[in-house]
This record gives structure tokens, C-alpha cells and sequence, in this order.
């Protein structure tokens, strides 16, 4: 593992950080984290991989990380919209990397809906799609939380962490598994080291800012018209992994119901992977091992 500067414009110092193979590459792959947590956090999913003989980058998206001077803020303008080009601008460097190498993005949560935006821009930027954790936002819940976030906007308090906004995000996800003594973030993993490392982190689970949640409801709304899925080439591989227990992925509901929609809109390749009893982070579950296993085996197939 090393890092470099970032490859490109960017308002504050960022690295880029590349896991390399011995080797020539046998294709690239960009991993574009989760809100509220940092790309050190897939150091040994990009071991693994590099180890498989890929190209793995990563970076810390604005707002994120120890870099930040604002944690769960973007921008002031267009603040996904630079999240997303941020995407293109490390794909473009890696690619370069690695000439002629197919290249692979990995989304995680945020993740996944930032590569899932990604593809509508650039439906020739990537060779194929791995979104994990992944779900589906109705266009109602995504306009009622625009609407919401855009009040503290108008009282100049955009760039404060919005605990209501927060609240109504995410206090249910972890209604499922509340029990005495159960961690406020036991829906991540049922890795119980795994969340105490994650709540235990100073970079991890903070509370974004009404104008980062403005930002992610905006993403999230477009992402709701489902004309824009057209332009992406029908033969692209995707592949959805979530856990049959993950809030955000709605149980599975909510990924399948993102697999029936790239299908009707004429996609050939999509398949879907959910796992018993796994919760949002596959990466840091206890069966991991499985799903990164299954994860890398459907990437040697599509390359």
C-alpha cells in the first residue's frame, strides 16, 4: 500500500491511496466508501484484492477522513455533483495506470449511490458495477428530506451537523437488533469488534451537515428517474451483494427491487448475491470471508 497526492483539483490536501499488485494488473478497481466512514477502513479488502492481482484505489471522499476541515460537508455548490467527478478524475488516473485493463468501481453505501450516479454521467466509465449495501429511496422520502434540509440552508446554519436530519436518516436502522446492552450500531455487523472499532473511531459514524444531507437527498432523488437508466449499456455487469438483514437494502426488498429496475431498462447482466443473517458492512462481517470470496470470483468472470 502507498499513497500519492490526488490526482486532481480538490479544496483541501487529499491522498489517494493504491494497493498494487506484483505484476502487471489484471484490471483496476476504484472503491468509493460509505458516509460517515473512510477508505483506511478497506485496507484488507484492498490487500486481498491486490493480492488477486488487481489494481485497487481509494481515497477519503470530501468531508470525510482526517483531511477534512469539515466532516459530512461537500461544497458549498453542487456538493454531490463533485463527489461524483471526483469518481472520474481517480478512474481516469488509475486507468491511465494500468493501460488497456478493465476497470471495476466498488461502491459501499454512499458508495453505491455515488457509483450508481457515476454510470448515468459516464455510462462508458466503467467496465463493470459492484454495489454493496446498496437500496432503494422512493422519490417522496427523497423530496421530504430536501425540503427538510433546506430549512437550516435558509437560516444560514448549512454547514452544522443536523441531529434532527440524522435522526430521521438513520434512528431506525437500528430498531431491528435493539436489545439491552446491543450497540447503536449493531446494524452494521454482527461482528461485535467490528462496531465497537467503528463507534470507536473519531472518523467514523459523525453527524453530517443539513447541507451534506441537501446534497445526498439531492443525489438520492435523481437516482429515483428511472429514464436516466437508459443510456447505460446494456451489456455492463452489475453486481449487488447486501445482507438479508441490512435497513438500508430493506431486508433485500429494497435490492431487488434496484435489480428489477436495471433489468427493465434492457441490462442483460445484473446479478444479485444476499447473504442469511448478514447486516449493511459484508466487508466486516463474520462471514466476510464468503462474500469477499464470492465478490472476487465474479470479478475474474466479468474481466
Amino acid at each position: 500500500m502507498r499513497t500519492q497526492p490526488f490526482p486532481g483539483t480538490t479544496p483541501y490536501q487529499r491522498s489517494l491511496t493504491l494497493w498494487e499488485p506484483k505484476g502487471s494488473p489484471k484490471a483496476v478497481i476504484l472503491i468509493s466508501h460509505g458516509m460517515a466512514e473512510h477508505i483506511a477502513r478497506y485496507d484488507a479488502l484492498g490487500q486481498h484484492l491486490s493480492g488477486e492481482g488487481f489494481l485497487v484505489a481509494g481515497y477519503n471522499h470530501l468531508g470525510h477522513g482526517e483531511e477534512a476541515p469539515k466532516l459530512g460537508f461537500f461544497a458549498e455548490e453542487d456538493g454531490w455533483g463533485k463527489v461524483v467527478t471526483d469518481l472520474k478524475t481517480v478512474m481516469d488516473h488509475i486507468s491511465s495506470l494500468a493501460p488497456g485493463r478493465k476497470r471495476i468501481l466498488l461502491g459501499h453505501s454512499m458508495g453505491s449511490f455515488l457509483a450508481r450516479e457515476y454510470i448515468l454521467r459516464y455510462p462508458q466509465g466503467a467496465d463493470a458495477l459492484i454495489l454493496s449495501g446498496s437500496g432503494w429511496h422512493p422519490k417522496p422520502l427523497c423530496v421530504l428530506g430536501k425540503s427538510l434540509a433546506r430549512i437550516p440552508l435558509a437560516l444560514n446554519k448549512g454547514e452544522k451537523p443536523s441531529k434532527f436530519l440524522d435522526s430521521l436518516a438513520f434512528s431506525a436502522n437500528n430498531k431491528p437488533f435493539k436489545a439491552p446492552g446491543v450497540p447503536k450500531c449493531a446494524w452494521l455487523s454482527r461482528d461485535e469488534a467490528q462496531v465497537k472499532k467503528y463507534e470507536d473511531d473519531p472518523y467514523c459514524g459523525f453527524v453530517f451537515t443539513a447541507s451534506g444531507f441537501h446534497d445526498l437527498f439531492s443525489g438520492l432523488n435523481e437516482l429515483t428517474k428511472m429514464d436516466r437508466l437508459q443510456i447505460i449499456p446494456k451489456d455492463l455487469p452489475i453486481y449487488f451483494m447486501s445482507g438479508k438483514d441490512d435497513p438500508v437494502g430493506k431486508k433485500g426488498a429494497g435490492v431487488k427491487a434496484l435489480e428489477g429496475q436495471y433489468r427493465s431498462a434492457g441490462l442483460k447482466n445484473v446479478s444479485v448475491n444476499l447473504y442469511d443473517g448478514a447486516r449493511h458492512e459484508l466487508f466486516n462481517e463474520i462471514n466476510r470471508n464468503e462474500a469477499v470470496k464470492d465478490m472476487t470470483d465474479w470479478i475474474k468472470q466479468h474481466i
